[in-house]
């Protein structure tokens, strides 16, 4: 399968950081890796974090196919769309901070940037974008062709967003905005042009400084999470049409294009990504105190039903409500509606479940994508919330 066609099926105050005590959790290697064996994975991690406190973790595998380097729960793993809801937050401080309204307009933010945009474009709303409902497009040929054009390495990746919403303003509406749910990573990147312009700095820069860093993700980047020319972190893997398998260790082949970055180019150890998701489990009270609690609620809410969706992509939700950036959905193993997202960059798999009323937090990550990612991951962590909720 070509990477383009791949990209089509993405979903895709500070104060003291929380304190973990992972030295002390359940190993969870040994049941990681039947199932890495059973699927046929390179590697997989997960962790579990209950009440502030990481209870479980382990890693299995490989960091690259047909090399010997054994993967550790420190490893960086691609999360893809997990992003969002981090972009989500994002947007979250400029509100608290009066800089941007949920119901801000793509024309009001960046109408001085894209001059000519169509009335119903220019009103879309930050919200409609956060939660799918704008009626954007999905990735379609000509928004690939947009995220792969060659003269992109002549930009940084602010430029690039901005330059590639001129280009598509014409043909970015598939439906009027508010009339239903189109999963959409071009929607998130003009969310993170939003973003930008409000904050005065890049996505990048701004996601590192003001999430990452209070945090205190220090495994946690953008793009591929190899260091070039080191097998330093679990690496994702092509998976062609055949079943071969090949790994993709660096440079642009690696992950998406960086102006995709505020859909799903976020990469850290599954041990971080359980602080994040431990983070919105206990609704931000445990500091450091990213938003207001009540702004973290409305990135919580359900905004609109995705409907029911039984051969979604891999990374987009298949039922449920979608709030900012999270899929809220009662499973028939949950004891009640649960904060949730998949994430894909076609080579790599990644799945978070925040259960708030149990201050619960399951990440499970994967360097491969793929039904045989995705059916190891959601029966791990089914299990593992069962066990642990």
């Amino acid at each position: 399968m070509r990477r383009r066609d791949c990209l089509a099926s993405l979903l895709l105050c500070l104060g003291p950081a929380p304190a973990f005590a992972e030295e002390q959790s359940a190993s969870l290697d040994q049941q990681l890796e039947a199932t890495r064996a059973e699927h046929g994975l390179p590697a997989i991690a997960a962790a579990v974090a209950k009440k502030g406190e990481i209870v479980a973790s382990g890693a299995a595998g490989v960091r690259a196919y047909g090399r010997n380097e054994k993967v550790t729960v420190n490893d960086r793993f691609h999360i893809g769309s997990d992003t969002k809801a981090m972009t989500a937050t994002l947007a979250g401080m400029l509100v608290d901070e009066g800089k941007l309204r949920w119901t801000s307009t793509i024309g009001e933010v960046l109408g001085g940037e894209i001059p000519g945009m169509r009335p119903r474009l220019a009103g879309v709303t930050l919200e409609q974008l956060l939660s799918h409902s704008g009626g954007i497009s999905p990735d379609n040929d000509e928004i690939l062709r947009l995220y792969f054009n060659p003269d992109n390495f002549h930009y940084e990746a602010p430029e690039m967003r901005i330059r590639a919403i001129r280009a598509l303003k014409a043909h970015l509406l598939r439906t009027p905005p508010g009339l239903g749910f189109h999963y959409s990573n071009c929607g998130y990147m003009i969310a993170g042009a939003m973003i930008e312009k409000a904050a005065g700095v890049s996505w990048e820069e701004f996601l590192t400084t003001r999430l990452y860093a209070p945090l205190k993700l220090t495994t946690a980047g953008i793009g591929p999470q190899a260091t070039t020319g080191r097998f330093d972190a679990a690496v994702g893997h092509n998976l062609d049409d055949s079943g071969k398998i090949t790994p993709m260790p660096w440079g642009p082949a690696a992950d998406l294009p960086p102006l995709v970055g505020p859909a799903g180019c976020a990469h850290m150890s599954v041990l971080d990504f359980a602080r994040w998701a431990s983070w919105n489990a206990s609704g931000g009270k445990r500091g450091p105190a990213l938003v207001k609690p009540e702004t973290l609620l409305e990135i919580h809410r359900p905004r609109i039903s995705t409907g029911k969706l039984p051969n979604a992509r891999p990374g987009t939700p298949q039922e449920g409500e979608y709030a900012f950036g999270w899929g809220v959905i009662k499973f028939d193993w949950t004891a009640n509606p649960v904060l949730t997202h998949n994430g894909s960059n076609s080579m790599n798999f990644a799945k978070v479940l925040v259960d708030k009323n149990k201050d619960l937090a399951i990440t499970l990550t994967t360097n491969i994508a793929g039904k045989r990612a995705e059916d190891a991951l959601l029966r791990l962590q089914q299990a593992l919330y069962l066990k642990y909720a």
